[in-house]
Parts: C-alpha cells; structure tokens; sequence
C-alpha cells in the first residue's frame, strides 16, 4: 500500500501548465554549449599523475564534451606520458580520439537471455567509406535504447501501465499525492520534449533527462519532496528496464563479425555484471577486469584470463586483460549538488590495479602488463 504520509508541495507553480519557465529549464538541460566556466573545468584536471608514463583508456564515454577539451585535460594529467592507446567508448555512437575509433554497444546474448555490452575499436582509416552495415547496426541500437526514454515517461502517464506504478510506489513508500506531481511534472517534460523536438542532440535523449529535470525543480520545489520523487522515479525505471524488449537488439555474434570484417576489436566490460559471458566462445581480444563499477573479482578474473590462455591451441591469440576507467566526462561539468561524486571523480586513463602490488603479482603471473597490452592491442587494430 502507498504511504498516508502528507507530502507538502509548498510552490505556486503547482500546476500543470508550461510556463516560459519551464522551457528555459528544459532548454538549459538538454544544452551541450559549455560556459567558460565548465570549460575551465574540464581543462584544470584535480590530479596530475607524473609518475604515470603510458595512458591505456578503452573504455571511457566523452557525451557531449568536445575532444579538443579532453586531450588538453589528459595532456595535463599525465605529462611524462610516452605511450599511449586511447580510444572513446561513446554508448551506441561511433566517436573517434585521433587515429582511432570507438564504442560500447548494446547487444543480445541469446544463450543467457540477457542484454550485454561490449566494446569496439577500429583505427578510424578503416571507417572511411565502409562499414555501411556495422554504422547502420549502432545507429538503430542507439535509437531504440533512447526509446526507453519514451517507455520510462509512459510507465508514469499511461493508467494501462499502472502496475509499474504501483510496483515502484509501493517500494518506495510513494503516496497518491507524490505520484500526482510526478505525473504532472512528467507530462510537462514530455510535451517539452514534443515541443522541442528538433532542438535535443542524440546524447542528451537519455533516461536520465527524466533525473536531471527533476532536479532543476529543486530551485522551486522543498528538497525533501524532490528527493522523494527522485527515488519513486528510480524505482519505475528499474521496472521499464528490467521488462525492456530485447527482441530489438542485435546478437553480440552477428555485431562481432561485422567488427571482424572491418578489421576491428573487442573486449567484454563489467564481467562481474554479465558473468555468464565468460562462459561464452565469443571472438573477442580481451577481457576487463576492472572499472569503477567491477572490482570485486579483479584478481580472480585475470586469473581467468590466464586459464583461458593456457588452454588456448598453440599459436592462437591470447586474450588480453584490459582495465576500463568508466569515466563520464559530462558528470564533471553538472552542478556539484545533482553530480554522481563516483562517477565525477573518474579520469580517462587512471587504473589504480595496474600499480597495485598484489594485482601487479597476478598480472605478472598472467604474463600481462599496461605496455605489453597498449603494444598488443594497437598491433592487432594495425593488421
């Protein structure tokens, strides 16, 4: 049952009428111009890592910060850098960092009946011109994961999906009265997405819009009512994903060939969320055992790797470890107060595993190391 407990809603704009308001709310949100100010930021790195003397990033997301603002800020961070192999990871978008080509694409793995993620790069060249079908392929994934943008915001309107309401209203101790403003707020973010339509860019129609315009409600609305309606909004979108079609996805076989065929690699992020993956005889290059979000079993799975390896015929490639950093460059540039603070404080290229002694014994063991992948891997991109 849902909460009786009053939630007050101390605002005269509780109402369900846009107002010019609002649209400048939502126009600031899903604007991708940075001020002088976030510029600064994202140039002026926290931290600088002298000692640091290769950069190794496969696995980072630029969103909508421009590259030349990145290489500045990693120039900055890692001045006595001699080697480095970096590649963007833009989810379900091919973006290029030099010589090379990225991303981390959403797929289907039939035998396991889960959605997976892998990652894909390419030296650019090997794009000009080509790739017609593999471009089309991350083009359509990428506009049907945005449309769980659109299913998250029906779960809140449409009364046929009131069971997801009431599933998320009751974990979260929601009242009639908080659902009503969600819905009223929600109805006004969609017909300002309506309205604006033309005016979003790709990266910013993400379910996380639905966050972030709450948030900017917490210049009107008392903190504790937003935060309430924050969680509710968690809570129905854990639902829309968990019942999110998969039919629509590609299979991580059919993505892999046609990675193949362009000459390109592959490596499985977050093991530790897709165990099942290990299990599975995809041709990949590489394995990672650690980001920010998977780092309970580093050891384990270089372990793993080695396993694999040893067990591999005379003479085939062997799997590489790889460490993915996860960083999401535009959670720097958010409002301190609506930052996720793990997550602002990731930086392109810094795997503390790598230097870690322990980890440094398995990886040894492993035959493994930060250069010999950076050498291994822009080798195998070349061929």
């Amino acid at each position: 049952m849902r909460s009786t407990d009053p939630v007050r809603i101390s605002s005269p704009e509780w109402t369900p009428e846009i107002t010019e308001a609002d649209d400048r709310r939502y126009l600031d949100i899903v604007s991708t111009e940075l001020t002088d100010e976030q510029q600064a930021v994202i140039t002026t790195p926290p931290e600088v890592y002298y000692q640091q003397d290769a950069i190794l990033a496969l696995h980072w997301h630029p969103e909508h910060i421009p590259m030349p603002l990145i290489r500045t800020r990693i120039k900055k961070s890692f001045p006595n850098s001699t080697d480095e192999l970096i590649i963007p990871t833009q989810h379900n978008e091919l973006l290029s960092y030099g010589e090379y080509t990225g991303a981390e694409v959403d797929c289907y793995a039939a035998s396991f009946h889960r959605k997976v993620q892998l990652l894909f790069h390419f030296l650019a060249e090997r794009l000009v011109d080509r790739g017609d079908v593999f471009k089309a392929m991350v083009a359509h994934t990428q506009r049907y994961r945005s449309s769980q943008l659109l299913e998250f915001i029906d779960s809140v309107l449409d009364l046929a999906l009131e069971r997801r309401v009431a599933e998320a209203a009751e974990k979260t101790g929601a009242d009639d009265q908080l659902v009503e403003f969600v819905r009223i707020h929600v109805d006004r973010l969609k017909r300002l997405i309506d309205a604006n339509d033309t005016a979003i860019p790709p990266q910013m129609f993400k379910n996380k819009l639905v966050r972030e315009y709450f948030n900017a409600l917490g210049d009107i609305y008392d903190a504790k009512l937003i935060n309430h309606a924050q969680l509710f909004l968690k809570a129905v979108k854990e639902v829309v994903k968990r019942e999110f079609s998969l039919e629509y996805f590609y299979r991580a076989e059919e993505l892999i060939e046609e990675v193949r065929s362009l000459g390109g690699c592959v490596v499985v992020p977050h093991p530790e969320q897709f165990w099942p993956i290990l299990l599975e005889r995809f041709d990949v290059d590489g394995i990672e055992v650690w980001n920010p979000q998977s780092f309970q079993y580093t050891q384990f799975l270089i372990e793993v790797v080695d396993r694999k390896n040893r067990s591999h015929p005379r003479g085939s490639r062997p799997l590489l470890v790889t460490m993915g950093d996860d960083c999401h460059m535009g959670e720097k540039v958010k409002d301190p107060r609506y930052q996720v603070p793990e997550k602002a404080g990731r930086e392109i290229g810094v795997q503390p595993p790598w230097d870690d002694l322990i980890v440094r014994k398995c990886l040894i063991a492993a035959n493994q190391s930060r250069g010999h992948v950076i050498e291994e891997y822009r080798g195998r991109l070349s061929e």
